[in-house]
C-alpha cells in the first residue's frame, strides 16, 4: 500500500471494488458500526474505527475515502437498522395509515437508547455545522421518506403521498427530540398527529 502523510490524501490506494475487497468493506462497517452504536459519535477518528475493527486506519483508508465518508456510511447503516425495525412493527398493524404511523413510532418510542442517541447526534451535528456535515442531515430525509411514502394508500398521487409523508417525518423528528424533555408534550403532540393524518386519509 502506498504511503502519504495526509490520511485523505491521494497517496492512499483504494478498493477496486472487487467481490473480496467489497466483503471485507461490509465487515470492517460492520464492526465500526457496532463501536458506534455502543460508544457514540464522540470523538469519532479513523483511529478509534480501526481500532474497533481490529485493524489500522490505513487499512481503513484502502476501503473508506476517509473519516467523513466512513462516518456516513455508518449512519446510514443505523438509520437502515431503525427502519427495519420499524418496517417489522409496521408489518403486524393493520392496512390504515394511521395504525402504521402509531406502530411505527411505537418502534420509535420504544427502540434502544444507542440507536436513538447515535442517530440524535448525527442530527446535532449536521445542525452545528452543515457545511462538514450536511450531508447526515439530508441522509435522513433520504433514507426515511421512501419508507412513509409507502405506508400512504396506493390510490393517492406521488405528490399527496410525499406531501403526506413529509408532515409525519417532520412530526416524528420533533416528537422523538421531545421525549428526552417531556413525555406527556410528545404523547399528546403525537395522538393530534394520528388525527391530521385520518382526517387527510378520509379526505377525497
Amino acid at each position: 500500500m502506498d504511503n502519504a502523510t495526509d490520511p485523505g490524501g491521494a497517496g492512499y490506494r483504494r478498493s477496486a471494488g472487487s467481490p473480496r475487497g467489497e466483503a471485507r468493506r461490509r465487515e470492517l462497517l460492520a464492526k465500526i458500526t457496532d463501536d458506534v452504536a455502543e460508544n457514540g459519535l464522540v470523538d469519532f477518528s479513523l483511529r478509534r474505527a480501526a481500532r474497533a475493527a481490529g485493524t489500522t486506519h490505513k487499512v481503513l483508508l484502502y476501503h473508506f475515502e476517509g473519516a467523513e465518508d466512513l462516518l456516513r456510511q455508518v449512519v446510514a447503516a443505523l438509520r437502515e437498522r431503525r427502519v427495519g425495525n420499524a418496517l417489522a412493527a409496521v408489518a403486524g398493524s393493520s392496512s390504515t395509515l394511521a395504525d402504521r404511523v402509531r406502530a411505527a413510532w411505537e418502534s420509535l418510542r420504544d427502540e434502544e437508547t444507542q440507536l436513538r442517541r447515535v442517530l440524535d447526534q448525527a442530527m446535532g451535528l449536521a445542525m452545528y455545522d452543515p457545511g462538514r456535515y450536511a450531508a447526515l442531515g439530508r441522509g435522513a430525509s433520504q433514507k426515511y421518506l421512501p419508507t412513509l411514502v409507502s405506508f400512504c394508500p396506493e390510490g393517492w398521487p406521488e405528490r399527496r403521498k410525499l406531501e403526506v409523508a413529509s408532515m409525519i417525518l417532520a412530526a416524528l423528528r420533533g416528537f422523538l427530540v421531545n421525549l428526552l424533555i417531556d413525555d406527556d408534550f410528545a404523547t399528546a403532540g403525537f395522538e393530534a398527529l394520528l388525527r391530521a393524518v385520518e382526517r387527510e386519509e378520509a379526505a377525497p
